[in-house]
């Protein structure tokens, strides 16, 4: 029995994957195999036929963003013809139709503004709870961690104003890959791995779910990756606070980084199927058709996730980088049920509608 075969073997037998395990899958294993056991593992940890979904809405608040991330290709610097912050009533246009349509929380995320201070987004999440009834999945840890910094507050501090005046979970972006050597590389004025993950402990401390991503496939090597899904494991081992686990691959079309080539969909779908054996403690790993369109994104379902996230009402970020995949709720339906699986509409917490 080979070193591949025996590690199939303790993954058939429920045992916990190292990152010396995982290391060797990414390198050595066939897509089927893995996609065969990351199937048979979902099926133990969700309802098997079930595939989720939920109908919402990407709201961008501001795009200037003192960041200037290299694989970014949305945000505008300080003065920059096109930067906005957002006005009151375009949000609430934005949260009316959302909730015409069906939608059930908002994704409240923005750049890092410099002329933005914790008062902003207090009134920010004040005005929506007066005005509506809706779920805000807002602010991602970079951003907490920007306006922490910038109000000299500790981010235990800014995570309690902001429960307090109206957020209800955090998202998992920002995350990218969580090794400060690629960081420093891609987003040198973002938080480092440290800060993301001390935000989701806090939020976590303070009864606050949230979500966690991976953004790969440009100059991360698999050890990257692997060592980023393990420190994703070990604050989940503690804490119990992500709800899924959302992987993604890099789209560098209008970034810094567009010399890059767009990593292969096998590749996409084996870090998935990898993903959901190694991450043995998050139930829901989500399969990401903005970047991969509806083909993969049904592969996905079949190899392991048992999420497609957001119906996307509304999506900036992505598009800005040339891709512009787009999905109504009746053909995420369809597509869920072409793939041989039952489609529920869910809340943020996997709650089925």
């Amino acid at each position: 029995m080979n070193n591949i075969e025996q590690v199939l073997c303790r993954i058939a037998e429920n045992k916990r994957l190292s990152v010396q395990d995982a290391n060797l899958l990414l390198n050595n294993a066939d897509l089927l195999q893995l996609g065969e056991m990351a199937a048979k593992k979902r099926n133990v940890l969700c309802q098997n036929k079930i595939v989720t979904y939920v109908v919402d809405r990407n709201i961008n608040y501001t795009n200037i963003c003192m960041s200037c991330c290299r694989f970014c290709a949305f945000y505008k610097k300080v003065g920059q013809a096109g930067g906005y912050v957002i006005k009151k009533e375009l949000l609430s246009d934005k949260i009316k139709e959302t909730i015409e349509l069906g939608g059930t929380q908002i994704l409240l995320q923005g750049g890092m503004n410099p002329e933005l201070d914790i008062n902003y987004y207090i009134d920010l999440l004040t005005f929506i709870k007066k005005n509506f009834t809706i779920h805000i999945h807002g602010f991602s840890p970079p951003e907490i961690v920007f306006i922490s910094e910038k109000s000299n507050l500790s981010i235990k501090e800014v995570i309690k104003k902001l429960i307090s005046a109206g957020l209800d979970s955090i998202p998992g972006g920002g995350a990218e890959i969580l090794v400060d050597s690629i960081r420093e590389k891609i987003s040198p004025n973002k938080c480092f791995s440290k800060q993301w993950l001390l935000v989701m402990e806090t939020a976590h401390e303070l009864g606050l779910k949230t979500t966690a991503t991976m953004m790969y496939g440009h100059i991360e090597s698999g050890c990257d990756i692997i060592n980023h899904l393990n420190k994703i494991r070990s604050l989940q081992d503690k804490t119990s606070g992500f709800t899924a686990f959302i992987p993604w691959t890099f789209q560098p079309e209008n970034t810094q980084l567009s010399d890059i080539n767009q990593v292969s969909s096998v590749y996409y779908l084996k870090v998935l199927a990898i993903s959901r054996l190694f991450l043995d403690n998050i139930d829901n790993i989500q399969a990401s058709w903005v970047t991969q369109g509806e083909k993969i994104a049904q592969l996905a379902i079949v190899l392991g996730a048992n999420d497609l996230g957001s119906t996307m009402i509304e999506e900036n970020v992505v598009a800005a980088a040339g891709v512009k995949f787009r999905l109504s709720e009746k053909s995420m339906i369809r597509l869920i049920k072409d793939a041989g699986f039952i489609p529920k509409q869910r809340d943020c917490f996997y709650n089925f509608i």
